[in-house]
């Protein structure tokens, strides 16, 4: 036993020989060269370098930074250095290490455009932009512009890691000591500065994300974003208030023409239009992560306009933006906002190709002042992208989109999993937002700041546990057949994700003297498609010629139903008893198919005054019972929502709507009176259209093609109030218009103040200019319209398209409350009928930005 072990003993102390002779040899064998790539003028480190080995055709590797290391077993006779706008360098060597290398790259003439830098300083005035250098670069900037950035792979995966905090902005001792934050002096202790403006902020909600972005460009464009992770600061309805926050910032592309702030157009400092909007002049020349650029500094021409100003960071001789910032002018004319700042960095994977890196976005808003000394609400995000992979053929079902919120239960992630995946740690402030949350949270006061804004938001008032009652601003109406009317209404409210709900109201007319109720429950069995099945019964006052393509269920009732303000009398009024149940469903995101069984009966609400009776069978009836099915295809692609319970909240968004509807009515099925087929369509979208504004088109087709009383009848929407009520005629009366097939547009453009700044004083207003011109034609059968009793009083606009058009203002107001707008109206034809109202002006309060 014992030589046994002795002779194990000396096997492997030589097998130990044998290995360390091996590997020694091996790695004696090996050439390393490492050091260290510097521009040779200037000694700032270059990157992204191709280094060749041995005269190979093919890159050994391209350098992310400016140190390398090479390693090769066969030996290095000769590297080769090689980046654009410098010269070549070649390395011979000898021995098999060579450490701490400085290789100096000789930079290259890059025409004439590096030899304005120092003279661009001044700030000189051109006859025309072709004389200014910045120009010259920003033509080379345009023509890479579609080949730069992810585009350029068949397909694509990247990490985001999203930051979002709101704050007290511009807060002061005086501010701290106000009775509101009695008992809650604590929450000042966790004030900082940390903003573009140095202003005390005090954060007040913390919300941090992480995405899974997936993509493909070939063989055509599809992405998928999906939430990874989410951590709330605490917040009751932390969903809601991130949701919101997030709607608030728009993903910005600088390489688009128009930026998306608000939904409203800003021009880009990088469009190719951006000469006409701004000043450039070359400030310097200086390297951005290792990358030597030129510095063009952008102002506005005039400071009226939407425009920013800041710096853009090029890349010499690839002329891609490496960095750039983008801060609001201090006249902004924005709602409730006192200024923008933006400041992106990109990443260069490659010499020519430029992805993101970070952005960091500031908004700082307030309800009515603009001063600089004004308390504001401050939004600050930050977003980090990394993990990029490219080319990897991935299945393609990570490209389908699904339903995801923010509050989903498996998006709860541990602390540990936070300090893993933070691309950036969190900085003191932002910690102690959730500690400073936690504590406030706890304060009785708090708690009923938190209720009154959450009632000001919904309208609903909590009364008992799982009970609201509202909603409030709808308490008051008033028309000609039920006088001053009050409404009370109430639903469940268990969360905002409640997947069933039941809401209802009762209303009393003091002229009328009668009672109106409406009563609907809905309830959702399948989230990942919202399946939904609801029904709803209500006996009311409406309004129906005010609307073409009517809103599904219930609870929706017409402005123009009990308006305060009318011009004319609205008489026009109809009783209507309906039960209504319904199907719907979303088997593709913002996508919905929707089904409707009514049985309704309609009747004139005020007889002395409208009358509905026809002829059914030469005999003159006065009630239609009427009973249809209607089937919906509901698209809104783009749109936005938080929430995911039966009832979702809606972001305002430029994505269109389209709405397509057939209904079918059944004659002697549930007592119906008419067999008939009714076809309607809808597009409604708003359009930024760069520096000239925003456009708000609405396109309305329809058709009806049976023999249908005019309770059944296609009315062209008028307006009789005082009041702006979207996608109707201002100056039409109720049922002035009726027509079995028709076509309606609403074209209305803001130019967001663009030409009133031009006018002398009166820009001092910063009131906001618009115009429209609304449009309708249609055609009535003679069987349309003596089906009716009071049959000559009914026409299509059919001689001729009936039109309107005019002007308006709006952000009307002081500091930054400006939300009235008026506009004035003309009517173009149709002049000699009677009592047609030939101009008319309208008001309206507009809560928008």
């Amino acid at each position: 036993m014992k030589k046994k072990y002795q002779f194990l003993f000396h096997f492997t102390q030589k097998l130990r020989i044998l290995l360390f002779l091996f590997f020694g040899v091996t790695v004696l064998s090996q050439m390393k060269i490492s050091g260290s790539i510097v521009d040779a003028k200037t000694g700032k480190p270059v990157s992204g370098v191709e280094i060749f080995i041995n005269q190979k055709q093919k890159a050994e590797f391209t350098t992310s930074g400016s140190d390398f290391l090479i390693v090769s077993d066969s030996g290095i006779a000769t590297a080769t250095f090689i980046k654009k706008n410098f010269k070549t360098e070649v390395h011979t060597f000898s021995d098999h290490r060579f450490e701490n290398l400085v290789v100096k790259l000789q930079p290259e003439n890059v025409e004439d455009i590096k030899e304005v830098v120092l003279a661009g300083k001044s700030k000189k005035k051109y006859k025309n932009k072709k004389e200014n250098p910045a120009y010259a670069i920003m033509q080379e900037v345009w023509k890479r512009k579609k080949t730069n950035g992810l585009a350029n792979y068949s397909d694509y995966q990247f990490k985001e890691y999203e930051k979002i905090e709101i704050g007290l902005n511009n807060i002061d001792s005086a501010f701290m000591k106000k009775k509101i934050f009695n008992d809650m002096e604590f929450i000042f202790k966790y004030a900082d500065s940390a903003n573009f403006d140095k202003k005390l902020s005090l954060p007040v909600f913390f919300n941090e994300t992480i995405y899974k972005t997936y993509g493909k460009n070939k063989p055509e464009k599809k992405e998928n974003k999906t939430i990874v992770a989410n951590k709330f600061s605490g917040f009751s309805d932390n969903e809601l208030i991130a949701s919101t926050a997030k709607n608030q910032f728009k993903d910005v592309n600088l390489y688009d023409n128009t930026l998306n702030f608000f939904n409203i157009g800003f021009p880009s400092p990088v469009a190719k239009d951006g000469f006409s909007t701004y000043e450039y002049e070359i400030t310097d020349s200086l390297a951005v992560n290792g990358t030597d650029c030129f510095v063009i500094n952008y102002f506005p021409k005039r400071k009226e306009v939407l425009a920013f100003q800041g710096n853009l960071y090029i890349s010499k001789g690839t002329y891609n933006i490496v960095k750039a910032t983008l801060k609001s002018t201090n006249k902004i004319n924005v709602n409730f906002v006192n200024g923008i700042y933006l400041e992106t960095e990109y990443d260069s994977p490659n010499d020519s190709v430029f992805i993101p890196k970070r952005t960091y976005t500031e908004l700082e808003m307030s309800v009515f002042k603009k001063k600089k000394d004004a308390k504001s609400i401050l939004f600050k995000r930050t977003d980090i992208f990394s993990d990029y992979l490219f080319n990897q053929n991935f299945d393609d079902r990570l490209l389908v989109d699904k339903e995801q919120t923010l509050s989903d239960g498996n998006l709860t992630k541990p602390d540990e999993f936070w300090e893993r995946e933070r691309d950036e740690p969190l900085a003191d402030s932002e910690k102690n937002v959730y500690t400073m949350v936690s504590g406030l949270e706890k304060v009785p006061k708090f708690k009923k700041i938190v209720k009154l804004v959450e009632i000001l938001q919904s309208g609903y008032v909590n009364a008992w546990k799982a009970i609201d009652f509202g909603d409030i601003y709808s308490v008051y109406g008033k028309n000609e057949v039920e006088g001053d009317r009050i409404r009370v209404g109430a639903r469940t409210y268990f969360s905002p994700n409640d997947m069933w709900r039941i809401a209802g109201y009762t209303a009393y007319g003091f002229k009328d003297r009668k009672l109106k109720y409406g009563i609907e429950g809905k309830y959702m069995f399948s989230r990942e498609n919202r399946a939904t099945i609801g029904f709803g019964s209500r006996n009311d006052v409406i309004q129906l010629g005010a609307q073409l393509t009517n809103d599904d269920g219930i609870m929706t009732r017409s402005f123009a139903s009990s308006s305060v303000f009318s011009s004319g009398t609205n008489a026009s009024l109809s009783l209507v008893k309906q039960n209504n149940l319904f199907f719907s469903l979303e088997p593709v995101k913002n996508f919905e198919v929707r089904m409707d069984a009514s049985l309704q009966n309609i009747k004139s609400a005020n007889p002395q005054n409208f009358n509905l009776d026809f002829y059914k069978n030469n005999e003159l009836k006065s009630e239609l019972n009427d009973f249809h099915t209607t089937f919906s295809l509901i698209a809104k692609p783009g749109a936005k929502y938080s929430q995911y319970g039966v009832d979702r909240y809606s972001f305002t968004t430029l994505s269109p709507t389209f709405v397509l509807k057939f209904t079918h009515g059944f004659e002697n099925v549930l007592n119906g009176d008419f067999d008939y087929n009714k076809l309607q369509f809808l597009y409604s979208q708003p359009v930024l259209l760069g520096n000239i504004g925003k456009s708000i088109i609405n396109f309305e087709a329809g058709k009806n093609f049976s023999t249908v009383p005019l309770a059944l009848q296609n009315v062209i929407p008028g307006n009789q109030s005082y009041s702006l009520i979207p996608n109707t005629f201002a100056l039409l009366k109720y049922y002035e218009f009726v027509a079995d097939a028709y076509t309606t547009l609403n074209y209305e453009h803001h130019f967001q103040g663009k030409l009133i700044s031009y006018i002398p004083l009166i820009k001092k207003l910063k009131f906001r200019e618009l115009v429209f011109i609304r449009g309708a034609y249609g055609t009535l059968s003679d069987a349309s319209k003596n089906i009716n009793f009071e049959n000559t009083l009914y026409s299509a606009p059919d001689q001729q398209i009936y039109y309107e058009y005019g002007f308006g203002l709006e952000n009307i107001g002081f500091g930054n409350l400006r939300i009235l707008r008026v506009d004035f109206n003309w009517r173009g034809n149709y002049l000699d009928r009677p009592d047609v109202s030939k101009f008319g002006i309208k008001f309206g309060l507009q809560m928008n930005f």
